[in-house]
């Protein structure tokens, strides 16, 4: 792997991103995947909640009165009854100040990929809802005031606003995308979670009724890159009494919406592995991402690190899911939205793929093995599952987020679509994004553990 390095680092210094993506698309081989399931859930699809967006103007008449949208999602994990899942909804609406009303919450569904449609379940028995209601999700919170910083759920009102706080927010001191932003979680044997966030980045331990069950637990800078002791974005609440977010940017050493966007539990429940999303600011090597080690016997990260190279310094990753203790998935993509194939899209995506890594396979730069799994963009479609989608027998999946897959068996996976709501337009141009469900049948099986 160490020539490939070396080529890759030679390409991207002399040849413009689109052929370097094209040059390594054909030395790596790519094993079919066909799409055999794919279920919709509507954008304009809402919760029980307070009222939201009241700091964000988006491609729907806003504020959203006493509800809220709920996606888009940014993890999954297995749910309380087989073909029924629980997700993640990130943040809100994409930032700390826009999203402080914004109720963090986990969801439980059920794709139905014989209808093509998507239900609401109930978060303990798995049983079908008819709507989103309270039933349907757990909302994090700091009952037990683990949090040592300031949090929405402690103020009159929304920060820089004369807009009173919920009072549903304060009572229950509930958690929001003011305070953190969720973008990966794993659910353990206890029934505990541990959400990975990106505004720290923070790991968090919440306990089966939502409650935060340690104080966030913050990333050490244990590569030494940089002054910092630890990693900080710019969202960081140590950074927050900075005059503005220019000042807050310069004083981090890791970049906005760069944190643990991928985050994974090993196959025997004893490690996490936390994906930063972004290189840190002061790295010399672009296209390296590190995986962080974490014990979840003594809470604390082990200093192990692992490195993860992009295929070019402009993409970002999607998610990070085990497969085994030594294998897992990582999503990697650009930040490009739409079908290439579609020529009403002016620049269409050109790289959403599925690699498996290996952490006992790392070349003499510490990068760990890596092998392309799926292109998401060259899906085979032979029943023409995917509708008007599929396009000479290929279908595509061509959103700028993509951050939820998870192995269903050892030749199946999901795939799930952040859709930004209602901000990206990747299936239909003007159209603002459903969230897709979407079941991938690979054509070599992976050595998967654990499976239920």
């Amino acid at each position: 792997m160490l020539y490939r390095y070396f080529l890759k680092q030679l390409a991207a210094w002399l040849l413009p991103q689109p052929l370097v993506i094209l040059l390594f698309t054909l030395l790596s081989p790519i094993q079919a995947a066909e799409l055999v399931g794919r279920a919709v859930l509507s954008a304009d699809t809402f919760a029980a909640g307070s009222t939201t967006a009241q700091f964000k103007k988006t491609n729907r008449t806003t504020p959203f009165v006493h509800t809220q949208p709920v996606q888009g999602f940014s993890g999954v994990v297995k749910g309380p009854k087989a073909g029924t899942y629980l997700v993640i909804s990130d943040n809100g609406f994409g930032s700390k100040g826009n999203s402080p009303d914004y109720r963090l919450r986990i969801y439980a569904i059920e794709p139905d990929f014989t209808t093509g449609k998507v239900f609401p379940v109930n978060l303990q028995s798995g049983e079908r809802l008819s709507w989103f209601s309270r039933q349907s999700f757990l909302e994090l919170n700091d009952k037990n005031r683990k949090v040592n910083f300031p949090i929405v759920a402690e103020k009159s009102f929304y920060p820089g606003s004369t807009i009173s706080v919920s009072q549903e927010i304060r009572t229950n001191r509930l958690l929001t995308g003011g305070d953190f932003d969720i973008e990966s979680f794993c659910r353990l044997s206890d029934g505990s979670y541990w959400l990975g966030d990106e505004f720290g980045p923070f790991l968090l331990h919440i306990g089966q009724n939502g409650e935060l069950l340690d104080a966030p637990i913050p990333l050490p800078n244990f590569l030494g890159i940089g002054k910092l002791n630890f990693v900080k974005s710019p969202d960081h609440p140590d950074l927050m009494n900075l005059p503005d977010e220019q000042a807050r940017i310069d004083a981090a050493n890791l970049g906005g919406s760069r944190g643990f966007e991928g985050l994974a539990l090993n196959s025997s429940g004893t490690k996490l592995y936390a994906l930063l999303e972004g290189s840190l600011k002061h790295d010399s090597l672009k296209q390296r991402l590190l995986i962080h080690e974490f014990d979840l016997a003594t809470k604390q990260y082990t200093g192990q690190i692992f490195f993860y190279q992009l295929e070019h310094q402009s993409h970002a990753i999607g998610e990070l899911t085990a497969i085994n203790d030594h294998e897992y998935i990582v999503i990697e993509r650009d930040h490009k939205q739409g079908d290439p194939h579609n020529s009403a899209f002016k620049y269409p995506a050109q790289f959403k793929r599925i690699y498996k890594i290996n952490l006992k396979q790392i070349d003499a730069q510490g990068f760990v093995d890596k092998e392309l799994l799926v292109d998401l963009l060259n899906i085979s479609d032979p029943n023409r599952i995917g509708g008007s989608s599929t396009k000479a027998g290929s279908f595509t999946f061509p959103f700028v987020t993509i951050e939820s897959v998870l192995p269903v068996d050892k030749t199946t996976l999901l795939v799930i679509n952040d859709n930004n709501y209602a901000d990206s337009f990747g299936r239909t141009p003007r159209q603002v994004d459903n969230t897709e469900f979407i079941l991938l049948r690979l054509e070599k099986p992976l050595n998967l553990f654990n499976v239920e």
